[in-house]
């Protein structure tokens, strides 16, 4: 039962690690204007969905 803290603390670790490199990988992608390639797939999305003849 003594090695079940350390593997708790090794997997909230691993989480906040994990969470880090997520937040400085969104941060770096929003000022290198990535989100550019989103806005183009759902603007091009809704003039598919315009398009699209409705099933109704």
């Amino acid at each position: 039962m003594g090695g079940k803290p350390d593997i708790i603390r090794a997997i909230v670790l691993i989480f906040a690690v994990g969470l880090v490199i997520t937040g400085f990988t969104s941060l770096q992608a929003s000022e290198d204007g990535s989100s550019s390639s989103t806005k183009s797939f759902v603007s091009s999305y809704s003039e598919y969905m315009a398009k699209a003849p409705l099933n109704r």
